[in-house]
């Protein structure tokens, strides 16, 4: 066993594979609370404004308060709650413009994304990207659409390589199914999908451009579903 000193601390290599233990573990824990706090948010089981309460929510993970605030840290970076000093965590709103602007962003990523992966999709990736659509199309309800819509953009986007896009295009899906949802919650109808069919024809056909006009318009078609259905009060956004 080696050791180190620093100042009056003397620091052990178990006492660091200890620590890097438990911290990957929190890091565990913490993606799956998100995960799931973030899946109830966004079909709106857990409405905009409502308080995320820490006890709570670490009583029922049977979790430490330590994964329950890195596991907030990250639906604030998603835009899914604010933190508010001496008022807590509670669920974001959202407005007109923020349904706007994720559209715009979503359509620029993509479509940068896109012409990376290009070079890179072969047959076998588009015949997944096709099966998706065909599962879109199939789906019985607003969750399991938006399931087989990111399903077909993960595929088609994913050859380009470029990770730290990729999670930002990931990011601004998760807000874009917030809006879908909120829209569609009193009326759903299985949309056939015929501008993923229309990306689809113009990437096997070696019409990257063509596939990248669709892609945007299609991501901004998004934007314009969402800002019918922004029902929270200018006091639930910030």
């Amino acid at each position: 066993m080696w050791f180190a000193v620093f100042g009056r601390s003397t620091v052990t290599r178990d006492s660091i594979i200890y620590k890097t233990m438990t911290t990957a573990k929190s890091d565990t824990i913490a993606t799956r609370i998100s995960r799931r706090l973030a899946d109830r948010i966004i079909s709106g089981s857990i409405e905009a404004g409502a308080k995320l309460r820490q006890d709570h929510i670490a009583e029922e993970f049977g979790a430490s308060h330590v994964p329950v605030r890195e596991a907030f840290r990250r639906l604030e970076a998603q835009g899914l709650v604010v933190s508010e000093p001496r008022r807590g965590v509670r669920v974001a709103g959202f407005s007109v413009e923020e349904v706007r602007e994720v559209a715009e962003m979503r359509a620029a990523l993509e479509v940068l994304a896109l012409r990376n992966a290009a070079p890179h999709l072969t047959k076998a990736i588009l015949d997944q990207a096709e099966d998706a659509t065909r599962a879109g199309d199939r789906a019985g309800d607003a969750e399991a659409w938006e399931k087989a819509n990111r399903a077909f953009h993960r595929i088609i986007l994913a050859p380009c390589g470029m990770p730290r896009l990729l999670k930002a295009i990931d990011d601004l899906h998760t807000a874009s199914a917030r809006f879908l949802f909120s829209g569609w919650r009193a009326e759903w109808e299985a949309p056939t999908d015929r501008d993923h069919r229309a990306i689809l024809a113009a990437l096997r056909a070696g019409e990257v451009e063509a596939a990248a006009s669709v892609l945007a318009r299609h991501v901004q078609w998004t934007g314009h579903k969402g800002q019918k259905s922004s029902p929270f009060p200018a006091a639930a956004r910030r």
